[in-house]
Parts: structure tokens; sequence; C-alpha cells
């Protein structure tokens, strides 16, 4: 077991722990009938109730926790970065150095020269590493955003040189024209540096002349390779479906996919791209020879990844508002701002405080659109029960007369009864809200509340409601109301926001890709399995969990591609497991126990991995079981007063204060302080922690004690 680590549900999904926290005493102070009331209300209700119950402390904590996720720009941050690339391009670390230019540039205002400054820092790397197209993408960057004249005859023999590389003859002998028009145009110097860059001219002209002369052998292609197609025919009445796929609805089961015919292993069953997904910033990892300063020289999935398609990036284009988001190219760039990013933009730090679900919440009804959003919450409002009771609904489809009926039927289905991927299909997917505590769902509407009230203080709530241009929006302005109020247009969306928040508990999809772990200097590259992103896949979702899948999902970008992992015959149903980690510990565990002991080590470590799972799930029951199996272990080895159970205790009491699992919360704190004051002291960082998760216990009513 890794000591230490702490168990948390997917990273950054749920808000931070202090505002976990926060909203924890919020709901031990509330008057007990507001907390029942609160407790049985609809999302409806519960916003009406609940909108008012953020008081303006609540700013305060959330400005505090902000100033910790910083997502501004920052001249400072900008020439430390630019500092930085210099020294490990002087230093020929040049993978390293894009990714420090990168990062100054993220910081630098659009149009500046200090940002032209980083792309052509950056395309020297990206020469080096012989990264020659990108290279010229950025040289066109530095350009375009006013890169110095003076300075400008060095990268345009850069671009020349690429062009040669490539074999682009004609425009590498163009690009040197340019050169001598430039150098001619600024008359004749004596300098060093005019000597070195007329020099340099002098010999990228011979090497053309040679390669015009001696043309190199076109290299062969694999584009001619024929690949052989797959036979697919799609569903006409499940979007992105195979036409061997049909969608059934019963009252045990609820909607699911079952196969209309005889399935082959390797036959692809859907392709669906994400209705929205939201990139997970992941873990740290220090780049190369670099060490932990003022400003993070740490990458993350935010540094690799675009932000937008989940492209795996080398040399980003930044936002133009924040130092957060970075894209793959313009295109990607302009699209999302069009889409969400400009809304998104300026609340960069509070949406990496209140976690993914949270930025996933908004971003769906930024895309979905307010009429859309609006429509819908006002029909989940309908006094028809049935209509918000997919179950009841059920003996209406099983006396549907023909297939065609009772697929219109089904929730998420629309007037033709077809189920898309669309945000009517989103809608559908069960909230399940009586499955929530009380207490998740008190967190959850404050945290969309504080988002809400924050675009509507920003003056973003036209942006919003889609009233206005995204020039006019490109720049928030303040907000003339004085008012505390949601407006009633935020309030819906904020009620759709929710029900998003919640319905991710049971229906988010992560994304997935392969990552090296450890150094790479290895001849052993050692891969695993790493969450980029979280997502919404209507389609994906109807499929029903299962330990033992008959299919597997494969990600390309935000597309998800389900295949047949072995024959299913038809009228089977198609199974998924909701995470692979689990199915994998589980064959492990079951494997393991044929040649180990059950109080080996590496049982205990596959428990906690299991317990780490199901935490990442949300599922805190299951994540105490399997670690409570691992202390036991634990315990056997290394003793009950070891600095090993110090750790494991300290783990199990966050599972069991996330799942509100009050009394055993308490007890288990008590025995981890006990230990941990021993072998860390009491003012050591988990003892602070553990400080913290008393006091907001010990101040819930006995009422909520007694219930746990």
């Amino acid at each position: 077991m890794l000591q230490g680590a702490a168990i948390a549900v997917p990273v950054m999904a749920l808000p931070v722990e202090e505002w976990r926290l926060y909203a924890a005493r919020r709901w031990a102070a509330l008057e007990p009938v507001l907390r029942e009331r609160l407790a049985a209300a609809s999302l409806h209700d519960t916003l009406r109730l609940g909108c008012g119950l953020l008081r303006p402390e609540a700013a305060a904590v959330l400005r505090r926790l902000c100033r910790r996720a910083r997502a501004g720009k920052e001249p400072a941050a900008a020439r430390f970065y630019r500092e930085e690339g210099n020294r490990f391009f002087g230093r020929r670390h040049y993978g390293t150095a894009v990714r420090l230019y990168s990062q100054a540039a993220s910081h630098e205002p659009p149009g500046s020269p200090e940002v032209s400054v980083c792309f052509a820092n950056r395309s020297a790397a990206l020469f080096h590493l012989r990264c020659f197209e990108v290279c010229l993408e950025d040289i066109a960057r530095a350009e375009s955003h006013g890169y110095p004249d003076r300075l400008l005859p060095k990268v345009l023999l850069r671009k020349a040189e690429c062009l040669l590389c490539l074999g682009r003859l004609q425009d590498a002998a163009d690009a040197l024209s340019v050169v001598e028009n430039k150098i001619a145009m600024d008359g004749i110097t004596t300098s060093p540096a005019h000597q070195t860059l007329l020099k340099k001219l002098s010999q990228l002209k011979i090497k053309i002349h040679e390669k015009e002369r001696c043309p190199e052998p076109a290299r062969e292609t694999c584009g001619d390779v024929q690949r052989k197609s797959e036979i697919w025919e799609e569903n006409d009445s499940i979007s992105g479906a195979s036409s061997s796929l049909s969608l059934n609805f019963d009252i045990e089961r609820g909607r699911h996919l079952v196969a209309s015919q005889d399935i082959l292993p390797g036959q692809s069953l859907l392709k669906e791209e994400a209705f929205v997904s939201v990139l997970c910033p992941g873990e740290s990892r220090l780049l190369q020879d670099s060490s932990e300063t003022v400003w993070d020289t740490r990458v993350t999935n935010a540094d690799l990844y675009c932000h937008r398609c989940l492209r795996q990036l080398l040399a980003s284009v930044p936002c133009r508002g924040c130092s957060y988001t970075k894209y793959c190219s313009q295109s990607c760039a302009d699209m999302a701002w069009e889409q969400y990013h400009r809304t998104e933009c300026s609340l960069g730090a509070l949406l990496l405080t209140l976690g993914v679900f949270c930025h996933v919440a908004l971003r769906t009804v930024l895309l979905a659109g307010f009429a859309e959003v609006s429509r819908l919450v006002e029909w989940s409002h309908d006094d028809d029960k049935d209509l918000r009771n997919p179950e009841a609904r059920c003996k209406h489809l099983s006396e549907a007369p023909d297939t065609r009926a009772g697929t219109r039927s089904i929730p998420g289905c629309n007037d033709n009864g077809q189920y898309q991927s669309s945000y009517q299909a989103v809608f559908n997917l069960l909230p399940h809200a009586e499955k929530h505590s009380p207490e998740h769902k008190f967190l959850c509407m404050l945290s969309v509340v504080a988002i809400c009230k924050q675009l509507q203080e920003a003056g973003l709530e036209g942006a919003v409601l889609n009233r206005e241009s995204s020039e006019k929006w490109s720049k928030p302005k303040t907000c003339e109301k004085t008012s505390g109020e949601l407006s009633p247009e935020l309030k819906t969306m904020a009620e759709a926001m929710l029900r998003h928040m919640l319905q991710l508990q049971c229906n988010a999809q992560a994304i997935t890709v392969m990552q090296e772990s450890g150094s790479g200097d290895s001849a052993v590259v050692n891969k695993k399995p790493v969450r980029l992103a979280t997502a919404f896949f209507p389609v994906l979702s109807l499929l029903n969990h299962s330990c033992c899948p008959n299919i597997s999902v494969s990600f390309s970008g935000t597309a998800a591609t389900v295949r047949a992992s072995q024959p299913i015959p038809s009228g089977q149903e198609i199974f998924h497991c909701y995470d692979q980690a689990i199915k994998m510990l589980l064959k492990c565990q079951m494997d393991a126990g044929n040649f180990l002991s059950p109080g080996h080590l590496l049982m205990g470590e596959m428990e906690d991995h299991l317990a780490q799972v199901y935490a990442t799930l949300g599922k805190w029951q299951e994540a105490a079981r399997h670690l409570e199996r691992s202390i036991e272990i634990v315990e056997m080895h290394h003793g009950p007063s070891s600095v090993e159970m110090g750790h494991e205790l300290f783990k199990l009491a966050q599972i069991l204060f996330n799942g509100f699992a009050v009394s055993e919360a308490l007890s288990t704190i008590q025995r981890a302080e006990e230990i941990l004051s021993v072998h860390c002291g009491p003012q050591s960082t988990q003892m602070q922690e553990l400080q913290e998760m008393k006091t907001c216990l010990s101040e819930l009513p006995r009422s909520i004690l007694q219930r746990t």
C-alpha cells in the first residue's frame, strides 16, 4: 500500500475538500425542519429552497480556495517559464523546453510581442526535435502575433530549412528570397549576427541546388494499402449503433440494449461521439531535471492534451483569456470559444475548485442552449408522474402493439422513436436522486448555485442564455444587478446542472488513455490506463453494468467505439463493465488467491486498489469494505500501532467521511489520531485534516448521528 495516499473520487471530480467541509457545516447548521424538506424535495424544490442558503461568507471561502487554482494570465509567470525554457534549450533538453515555452505562451496576452517570442523560441526547440511541420506552424504564429521585425530573418531562415527538410524545395527557395529582400532592406552591416545570417543563407541556397540536381527518391506511402473495410449497417432507431442491436425497456433493467441477431467477437456495435467531455487535470509530473518553485514546472493532462478534442499536444495553442485551457489548433480554440469557453473562461479557478462534475454539468447546459434546457426542465415539472417515472411507464411499453410505438415511449427517444446522442437523451438519464444522501445533494446544490451566481455577477448571463454574440462577451462585464437572487432563467440552468451532477455519479464515462509511468529510462516501457476526461455518452449509458461484460470500449479522442469481446447470441443483453479497473482487479484477486495466502501483503494491496476504484465511483460502502480488509492485513504484518496502520486508517476515515458514515468515521478518526500523532506529530498535514473532519462531524445534529 502507498503510505499516506489519500483515496478520493475521480481526480477533482467533486469539489475540493475544504468546500465539502463548508457544505457539511452549513447542512448541520440548518433547522431540522428545513433539512427534512430538502431531503424529500424534488430537484426543482431543492433549488427553490436552497438558492438563498449560499451565504456571503461562502463567496469569501470560494475566493480563498480559488487563489490556489491559478488560471489567469500572469506576466511574472510568463517571464519565469520563458527563462526556464531558454535554460533547458541551452542544455539541449528540447522536449522540456517546448513544454516550458508553451506554459510561457499561455500566460502572455494574444497579439503581444512577448507571445510571439514564445512561439519563435518554441519553433527552435521543435526544429531540433525534427518536428518540422509543427515548427512551421509556430513560425506562422510568431509572425501573426507581431514578432519583432529585427529578429525576423533568423526565424525565416528556420522556416526555409524546415521546408528544405520536408522536400518542399520551391517553397524553401521562396522563403530564402523573402529573407534576402529583408536583409537588403535593412541595409549593409558588419555585425557578427548579420554575417552569421548571410553565411546560413548561402549554405541553404547550396543545399537547395544540390537537392534539385539530385532529387531524393519518392518515399513509399502506406496509403495504398487496402484495409479490409468493416461491415457496418447503421441502426435506424439508435444513433451510432449497429443494426444488430435493439433498444428494450423493462421494470427490472430499465433501458438496455439487446442483440437482435448473433454477434461475433470483434464486431463493432457502437460508434459514438461524446455529447460533452471535460479534461481531468490529472496528476502532476515533474519535467526533466526540474524542481518545485514558486511557479509550478510540473505537467498534467491539462498541458498534454487538447481541452476540446483530447488530441495529444506537442505545441499547444493557448486560450485568449486564461492560462489553463490549451488546444491542439486555432480551429479547436475558436470552436470551443464559440460553443462554451467564452462563458467558462473567467470561471477557470472556480471550476477547478468545484470539480470536474460541476464543470461537465455547466458545459452540458451551455452546449444544449437555454431554449432546449428550459423546454426539458419545464417538461420535467409536468404533473403527470409517469412522464418522470420511467418504471411506471413500463406497463405502457409492454402493452405497445408494435416495436416502433414502444420505442417512441422510451425516455430519451424523440417523437419518431429514435434514441439519438442528443441533449434530450442526456437529460433523460436517471439522476437517482433518491439514492443520493441529502448531504451530497446539498453539496451539489450549493456548488451549482455558486457557479450561477458567479455567472450573474460577472455579467455573463446573456452569453449563457444565448442572447449575445461571442464578440460582445469576449470580455465579461460587471453585472448591474446587486441583488443576490438568481434570475428565473439562471435558476432553470442551475436546476438542469444539479440534475447532471447527480446523473454523473452513475452515468459518467471515463475516457481513458494509456500513459507511460515511471522515468522512461527502463528497457521495458511501463504503461497504465489513465483517466483523461469525464464525459456523457447517452447511447453508451444504455448499457447496464456487469463484472463479466461481453463488450470492450476503446477511445479515440472524444469518440467511443464498442466491440463485442465474445460471441453474443441473439436476445442476450449487452453488458459493459463501468470501470475496467474493477474487472481487472477482481480477476487478479481471484487468480492470486490460487497461490497466495489470504493474509499476503499483495492481497492487501489489491484490496487497497479496489477501495480506491470504488471510491472513484462514489461507492463509499464498497470502498470501506475493501479497505477494512486491507487494514486487517496491514495490522497482521506491521502491527496495530505502526505508521502503516495510521496511514490506512487515515484513508478509511476519508472514505467514511465522504460517505457520511458519521459514527464510524469519528471512531476511525480517533484511532488514526492516536497512531499518527506518535509517528508524524500533532502538526502534520494528516493530523490537521483529521481534526477538520472531526470538527465538522461533531457539529452535526444528534438526529443525523443517530441516523448513521
